[in-house]
């Protein structure tokens, strides 16, 4: 990651010029740094050196051109002794830290009252560790750049926060066993990824379910459906195979959604079983008895029984 020169910490992330948003709130952050540093008597070099930033980023903070981290905000109330008012701008700033995707996702998660999912090509973000979630961010091309990564990855790892919500909405993940299997990142970084979302899982407020590969066919061949319900009564969905995937709101296109999600549902392995399917050693060759039951199941050649 880059660095300013004469900084100890990362520098924060570039403000995007499309998200009018981010720019109105982080320009506004910026005026009032500079205000305060300037009241302080303190040149941006200084200022810098104190809060163990360089001067160039002091600069692009207070000209609102760059998102400064946590830490920033709270080495600057500290030098500027501004009694935590620097620090409580953290609250204006979190609401557009991370990229304007991922803040509308985010917010609509963290008001959603029910969330139900089919996904065939990777496990869901909310089930996602950040070693594995780093790791699938880093097939995507064109490739982010480091700055870009710490924030869309930082990003994902905040939505976590549905977790901690009372009361917790009821969650429904369908993952195709393919998603189980494949070692983005690497074997072990798949392991610890299905060790997360076996602890995960036995939250009581989430049903989690596996398609087997050997179904023969099922209602969620076109790709990903995902379903959020709110407490108003309202809901939003949306599925690669239909509506030219686009997210929709409309009662009757809803229906369809939940009725091939429901099918979905029926065709996937209990909650029960697709906890036994992560767990269970598969029928191997004598010789390879001796590995542990999960690592034998990264590794298995031959598809799982779920009875």
């Amino acid at each position: 990651m880059s660095m300013d020169s004469g900084g100890t910490e990362e520098p924060g992330w570039d403000v995007d010029p499309e998200d009018e948003q981010g720019v109105a709130v982080v320009a506004a952050l910026g005026r009032q740094l500079k205000a305060w540093r300037e009241s302080a008597d303190m040149r941006p070099a200084d200022f810098g050196a104190a809060i163990q930033y360089g001067e160039d980023q002091v600069r692009k903070v207070e000209a609102g051109k760059r998102i400064p981290r946590p830490e920033y905000l709270d080495r600057a109330d500290a030098v500027l002794k501004a009694g935590g008012k620097i620090s409580a701008m953290k609250a204006d700033l979190e609401q557009v830290r991370y990229p304007r995707k991922i803040r509308v996702l985010a917010k609509m998660e963290a008001t959603a009252v029910e969330i139900g999912t089919y996904n065939n090509h990777n496990i869901h973000g909310l089930l996602q560790t950040e070693e594995y979630a780093r790791a699938l961010f880093r097939t995507w091309r064109p490739a982010y750049s480091p700055d870009e990564m710490e924030r869309v990855v930082s990003g994902r790892m905040a939505r976590h926060s549905i977790f901690e919500r009372s009361p917790a909405p009821a969650l429904s993940f369908v993952q195709e066993e393919v998603t189980l299997r494949r070692p983005i990142g690497g074997t072990m970084v798949l392991r610890r990824q299905l060790e997360h979302l076996l602890e995960v899982i036995q939250l009581p407020n989430i049903e989690f379910q596996v398609m087997p590969t050997d179904r023969e066919d099922h209602a969620g061949m076109e790709g990903l459906i995902e379903v959020l319900k709110f407490g108003d009564g309202s809901a939003v969905g949306r599925a690669e195979g239909a509506f030219y995937g686009r997210p929709v709101s409309d009662p009757r296109h809803l229906r369809i959604l939940e009725l091939r999600y429901g099918i979905i549902r029926a065709q996937a392995l209990t909650p029960r079983e697709s906890r036994d399917f992560i767990k269970r050693r598969p029928r191997r060759r004598k010789q390879r008895l001796h590995r542990p039951p999960l690592e034998a199941f990264l590794t298995a050649e031959v598809p799982f029984s779920p009875y």
